[in-house]
């Protein structure tokens, strides 16, 4: 008897290896990053529900969606907003086809 497991390297991003469509992957990914860090910073400040939506300006049950990782319901906007909030710097990088360094855009 086989207890051989397949293993698949991943493309990168985990919505598109889920079967998502390209966009829509895109999209989720783009969401999941910012998402993801304010939950830890959240998470590290050990702010109650109530205190982390006083800092960032919403609802309890704002902060209740995040948690549980329900990012489809905000704009990236919003999202890098609520890490101004939390006084993170944020800054894009763009690296356009050809070019050998990045812009950076301070948000």
């Amino acid at each position: 008897m086989s207890n051989k497991i397949r293993v698949e390297e991943g493309s990168g991003n985990i919505f598109k290896d889920l079967g998502f469509s390209d966009d829509v992957a895109k999209d989720e990914l783009l969401r999941a990053q910012p998402g993801v860090e304010i939950q830890c910073i959240l998470k590290e400040r050990e702010l109650t529900q109530t205190e982390a939506a006083n800092l960032l300006g919403v609802k309890r049950t704002e902060i209740s969606r995040l948690n549980d990782a329900k990012l489809s319901d905000y704009s990236v906007e919003r999202l890098l907003r609520f890490l101004e909030c939390l006084n993170c710097e944020v800054s894009i990088h763009i690296c356009a086809p050809g070019y050998d360094t990045a812009r950076v855009i301070a948000v």
